[in-house]
């Protein structure tokens, strides 16, 4: 029932800021929502997670301290903020839907994935 739309990406030169948002048809208050990335030729990773709640966050290391997570369920909307970026995040990033964010990291209990929003850094 859930279907979720990302939006934001774009091209930014190192050290630059992006917002990422993943908007929601449905009730996204009931889900976790993970932030994931796939860069051509290479696995997809998960970057980030927010609980249901948004009590919690979870973020892989290589991002710790440089992008922060957020949900606004009144607007029905998750959002990613990037900072100091490096080429090295460039990528397609996803949003999707869980129960919990336990295994956020691989994203094998996650659904209801949107389409991508394409994010380049490079100067």
């Amino acid at each position: 029932q859930l279907q979720l739309v990302e939006s934001g990406g774009g091209l930014v030169q190192p050290g630059g800021s992006l917002r990422l948002s993943c908007a929601a048809s449905g009730f996204m208050e009931r889900y976790a929502i993970g932030w994931f990335r796939q860069a051509p030729g290479k696995e997809r990773e998960g970057v980030s997670c927010i609980t249901s709640s948004g009590g919690h966050t979870n973020y892989v290391g290589s991002v710790k301290g440089r992008f922060i997570v957020s949900r606004d369920n009144a607007k029905n909307t998750v959002y990613l903020q990037m900072n100091s970026l490096k080429p090295e995040d460039t990528g397609v990033y996803y949003c999707a839907a869980a129960v919990y964010c336990l295994d956020y990291v691989s994203g094998g209990s996650f659904g209801s994935w949107g389409q991508g929003t394409q994010v380049t850094v490079s100067s």
